[in-house]
């Protein structure tokens, strides 16, 4: 279809632009510099062989994603917007946690979130939804940023902002497809090997 065509050339676009200068426009209105080096930018593609619904449901219970990443210790929801994170960090030498909010939701399709003001992490990310060509799965586009506290302590967890905590994230996203194939997973949104 030539309009998907067209879209696709300019997300791609988009990624490349930002990929090269660091900048996002979502997180320059947030007044927050994504090209700050200790900054953790993350974005990352996924395609998952189940229902577009089913799949924005589960990432929407936010308590779900420890299940699948390994860096996030626990994530409690305070209210329908507001939740507590709890994050591992390399080693396992302190808990890393903050409060965060919900800052869009379009059912079924997209969730944004940055933590609230006086975090000991500042965190914002974005998950997008879409079905796939053959409409039997989803395509799942996921940024995640974590920036460093300021002051003593941040000079501190700044040396936990390192390549290795980026990787343990960038695994966890993509382990997600893992966990999608197997039997919990299936059995959360209610289908079996045979219908997917």
């Amino acid at each position: 279809h030539p309009f998907l065509g067209l879209q696709g050339a300019a997300a791609g676009g988009y990624l490349l632009y930002r990929g090269a200068t660091g900048v996002c426009a979502i997180y320059e209105r947030l007044g927050k510099d994504t090209t700050d080096p200790e900054a953790i930018n993350i974005t990352e593609h996924i395609t998952v062989n189940a229902p577009r619904e089913k799949v924005y449901a589960f990432w929407r219970e936010l308590a779900n994603l420890p299940k699948f990443m390994k860096h996030l210790k626990s994530v409690y929801e305070l209210s329908g917007t507001e939740s507590h994170w709890v994050a591992n960090t390399p080693g396992n030498l302190i808990d890393l946690d903050w409060n965060a909010e919900i800052t869009r939701e379009d059912e079924g399709s997209y969730l944004g979130w940055q933590s609230i003001e006086d975090s000991m992490i500042e965190n914002a990310g974005k998950v997008e939804f879409r079905d796939t060509l053959n409409g039997t799965g989803t395509d799942i586009h996921i940024e995640i940023d974590y920036f460093p506290p300021a002051g003593s302590v941040g000079r501190g967890v700044v040396s936990l902002f390192n390549g290795v905590f980026e990787k343990m994230i960038r695994e966890d996203i993509q382990n997600f497809k893992k966990y999608a194939e197997a039997a919990e997973f299936k059995a959360y949104v209610g289908v079996t090997s045979t219908s997917l």
